[in-house]
């Protein structure tokens, strides 16, 4: 065999060589793709099933007497990120995870991923009025996120969340009210009160980086929920229940649907090569709420109020400082303008939007991660160790004293999912402990343990290979 012969053929062995390194190193990307794929829907059919969704379109649940007024209480918007932070999250900027806090951060996402987080909280809780006392538990499905980069400087991000929610059932003390002249039994009245639902929010956004070191971005988001308070009068005789004697119930419910715009802006600011202060600013947009509310009164309807439920406008301001990529430092200032906002309330001969249930909201927000480091092969060292606690000011008014404030404080930790496709994705667990009260005789206490479990997936989507 001649030389030139033997250097073809020596050539074309190569080639093939090559060629099959190429086939194995798609096989093996599509493969991960599919071993990702898989684990994204198996996540989300876990956490489907453990969340209690007890009301049709619901996705998250309370427990607390203070969601019985107005539209419920307000559900904190944190993610996988910023949970474990104290919720702070308005100057933060990470390309590898999606921060739905401000919008502007999307156009930091990573130009190759494509980033997938979902998460879920239990509850553990205790209410407490005077000498009563009774214990809570439940949980909800909190946040369903994914993002990408979609252009140049420009990143998208869609996800599902709770924006309210309702639900409670307790009854009033029992109250005499006579005898019945037959048995001589003692009579006496109590109330039931048992409500449900919320506003869910499903939103899609876009960050631009507009400048070098400015962004902007904008969420667009539908709201989604039934509304329903139920009173239910009961009459008692020898402490058990008549049908002699009748009572009326009565019933407040809607099915509501609006959008929701909020906008986010981020300046990052260089400080040194390895350290950066990120400022953020976020706005949303109040209005009114189309759908009328009615009010039934034993099989008839008897009143509707016409659209009597606002959203509020609401602005924030955040500050976060990176060192390199082990040490995050973030704080948030929200205000929220509750007390133009109108709830449905029964005059002596009307049922009709009323302003004075609500008053503005000022959150304070205030958390840390710190990843010792990140590059190295030791397990321990790549965790993310987070911690945080907020503030929040009283946004109701009940019988013209202040409702509850809210505090919260608590810790978690990022664990890395390291196999061999993906080393980018992360397990967020986090532990919360949570305090509602509001001063004056006959309020109640709740406090609350909160469990935080959540997947934020990070997979290199868009890699191309190139084959020799």
């Amino acid at each position: 065999m001649k030389k030139t012969e033997i250097m073809k053929e020596t050539e074309g062995d190569r080639r093939r060589y090559v060629a099959s390194r190429g086939e194995d190193k798609r096989q093996h990307f599509d493969v991960g793709r599919a071993n990702v794929l898989y684990l994204l829907l198996s996540s989300f059919i876990f956490f489907y099933l453990l969340s209690p969704l007890k009301v049709s379109a619901q996705i998250s649940g309370t427990n607390s007497t203070y969601s019985r007024f107005g539209l419920g209480l307000p559900v904190e918007q944190s993610n996988g990120l910023n949970k474990s932070m104290g919720g702070a999250g308005i100057g933060v900027r990470i390309g590898n995870r999606i921060n739905s806090t401000n919008p502007a951060s999307y156009s930091a996402i990573d130009s190759l991923s494509l980033i997938f987080d979902v998460g879920m909280t239990g509850s553990f809780g205790k209410m407490k009025q005077g000498s009563i006392q009774v214990g809570t538990n439940n949980a909800s499905l909190d946040y369903v996120h994914a993002g990408m980069h979609v252009g140049k400087k420009l990143g998208l991000a869609l996800g599902v969340m709770p924006y309210t929610t309702i639900g409670y059932d307790f009854s009033s003390p029992e109250q005499p009210v006579g005898s019945d002249h037959n048995t001589t039994q003692s009579i006496t009245t109590t109330t039931y009160y048992r409500g449900s639902g919320g506003l869910n929010q499903a939103y899609i956004g876009l960050g631009w980086r507009v400048f070098r070191n400015i962004s902007i971005g904008a969420n667009v988001s539908f709201l989604w929920g039934q509304y329903e308070h139920r009173i239910s009068p009961l009459f008692l005789e020898g402490g058990y229940d008549n049908d002699k004697y009748s009572s009326v119930p009565k019933v407040m419910n809607a099915s509501l649907k609006t959008y929701k715009l909020d906008f986010g802006m981020q300046y990052p600011i260089r400080l040194t090569k390895q350290d950066w202060l990120n400022l953020g600013a976020t706005a949303a947009l109040g209005h009114k709420i189309p759908q009328d509310v009615t009010l039934v009164v034993g099989s008839d309807t008897t009143a509707t109020a016409s659209s009597p439920f606002d959203l509020p406008y609401s602005f924030g301001f955040g500050a976060a400082w990176q060192h390199k990529n082990t040490f995050l430092v973030a704080a948030d200032v929200r205000h929220e303008f509750w007390s133009n906002c109108r709830v449905p309330a029964e005059t002596l001969d009307d049922y009709v939007p009323t302003k004075g249930f609500y008053k503005d909201m000022t959150k304070i927000a205030l958390g840390a991660q710190w990843t010792p480091d990140p590059l190295v092969k030791s397990y321990w060292k790549r965790i993310q160790y987070r911690a945080g606690m907020n503030f929040s000011t009283p946004f109701l008014k009940i019988n013209d004293r202040n409702g509850p404030v809210e505090f919260r404080m608590g810790a978690g930790v990022g664990l890395p999912i390291t196999n061999k496709i993906n080393n980018r994705s992360v397990v967020n667990v986090g532990l919360q402990w949570m305090r509602r009260s509001a001063s004056g005789n006959g309020m109640v206490k709740e406090d609350y343990l909160l469990i935080n479990l959540g997947m934020t997936f990070n997979e290199r989507w868009f890699v191309k290979y190139k084959i020799e």
